[in-house]
C-alpha cells in the first residue's frame, strides 16, 4: 500500500541517521499509510488502519507484518522491503476448524522453523472448552495460506482461564512459545509463561516456566503481549499491560539472566501516552524487528485520535543498557 508522506519521511530520516485484545469495530480497510499524524506535529502510523498487535518477520529481504483479525481476514498480513511502504495481502490463514469458534483470531506470531517452513502461533476461541486458547499452523509462504495443525489447541490450560498472545524466541537452541494465562477473563493473574517445543513447533516438549506476573501500579490487573530476546548475558522481556482500550495501555520490561529467573522489571513503563506526551495512544502489542539498515526497530499499535482503531507504527530504538527505549527525535 501507498506510503504518506509524513510517515515516511519520520521514518526514512530515522533509517538515514541510525544506518490480547478485539479489532475495533468499523474500523477502516488496510488500504492507505500514515495519512494524518498521531497528534499535532507527532509520528504518523506506517499502517494507518485497524492492524491491532503486529508481529513482524524477516525473510530474503521482505518484512512481513501479521496482525489481529479484520476487514474479513482472520489474521491480516502485509509486506514490505524497508518499513515504510506496506502492501495488503490476503487472509494469512483464510480457513478455521470446526473446533474453532470464529470471530476471534487475535495476535498472531510466525516463525521460520526452517529455510521454507513456517508457524503461525495463532489465539482463537476454542469450542470445548470456550476459551481463548493457543493453536498453531504451519506454510512454506510466510504470506500464507497457513493450514491448522492438529485436532485441538496447541495451549490451552482450562484452570488458568486459557492462554492468548503467543510469542516465540531461540533459547539456549531451543524453541520457547511465549504466552499469556488469560487470567483476567475470570479474575486469576496473569502469568507470561514460556514452554519448550519440538524442533518442529508442533508441540510441546518440557515444563512451562513461569516468568512474570501483574506487580506494578500501572500494569493494572494484567500483562500480556510477551516479546523475549536473547542479549546474551541477560534476557530481555518486552510486554503489555492495563487495559488495551484506553491510555492506561503500556510497554514495560523485563530481565533476567534465565528463563528461571530472577525477572527484575522496569518499574514505569517504557513506552506509553504519557511518556511520549500524547504522541502515541495507548500503545502496545510491541514486537522488535533488525530494520534494513541494521538498526533495530519497535512495531507497535496505537489508537487513532478518534479510539477507533489500532494503527502500526514503527520506531527506532536505543539500547539503554539492556533497555529498548524510542531513539531521541533528532
Amino acid at each position: 500500500m501507498d506510503a504518506a508522506t509524513a510517515g515516511a519521511a519520520i521514518l526514512v530520516a530515522a533509517l538515514a541517521l541510525t544506518g490480547c485484545a478485539a479489532a475495533a469495530p468499523n474500523a477502516p480497510a488496510p488500504s492507505a499509510s500514515s495519512t494524518d499524524a498521531a497528534g499535532a506535529g507527532g509520528p504518523s502510523p506506517v499502517l494507518d488502519a485497524n492492524f491491532a498487535d503486529p508481529d513482524l518477520l524477516e525473510v530474503g529481504g521482505v518484512y512481513y507484518a501479521y496482525a489481529t483479525n479484520d476487514n474479513n481476514r482472520n489474521v491480516q498480513v502485509a509486506s514490505s522491503t524497508d518499513l515504510i511502504e506496506w502492501e495488503t495481502l490476503p487472509d494469512a490463514l483464510p480457513d478455521l476448524p470446526n473446533w474453532v469458534i470464529p470471530g476471534k483470531t487475535w495476535a498472531p506470531e510466525v516463525t521460520e522453523i526452517a529455510p521454507g517452513s513456517y508457524a503461525m502461533y495463532f489465539t482463537a476461541t476454542n469450542f470445548q472448552p470456550s476459551l481463548q486458547c493457543i493453536g498453531v499452523a504451519t506454510a512454506t509462504d510466510p504470506a500464507g495460506p497457513f493450514e491448522v495443525q492438529g485436532d485441538e489447541m496447541l495451549i490451552c490450560p482450562p484452570d488458568e482461564g486459557g492462554a492468548i498472545d503467543a510469542g516465540t524466541a531461540m533459547i539456549d537452541g531451543t524453541l520457547q512459545l511465549l504466552w499469556k494465562n488469560d487470567g483476567n477473563c475470570c479474575s486469576l493473574d496473569t502469568w507470561l509463561q514460556a514452554t519448550p517445543l519440538s524442533a518442529d513447533g508442533l508441540t510441546v516438549a518440557g515444563d512451562t516456566v513461569k516468568l512474570v506476573m501483574q506487580t506494578e501500579a500501572w500494569e493494572g490487573n494484567l500483562v500480556e503481549a510477551p516479546t523475549l530476546v536473547d542479549r546474551g548475558e541477560q534476557l530481555v522481556l518486552l510486554y503489555s499491560a492495563n487495559n488495551y482500550g484506553d491510555d492506561s495501555y503500556a510497554v514495560g520490561a523485563a530481565t533476567a539472566p534465565s528463563l528461571a529467573g530472577p525477572w527484575t522489571k522496569e518499574p514505569e513503563p517504557i513506552l506509553s501516552t504519557e511518556n511520549t506526551d500524547g504522541l502515541y495512544r495507548g500503545p502496545g502489542g510491541q514486537d522488535l524487528v533488525v530494520g534494513p539498515d541494521g538498526a533495530d526497530y519497535l512495531a507497535f499499535h496505537g489508537w487513532d485520535a478518534d479510539y477507533t482503531y489500532r494503527a502500526m507504527y514503527v520506531a527506532p530504538v536505543e539500547w539503554d543498557g539492556d533497555i529498548p527505549r524510542l531513539a531521541a527525535s533528532e
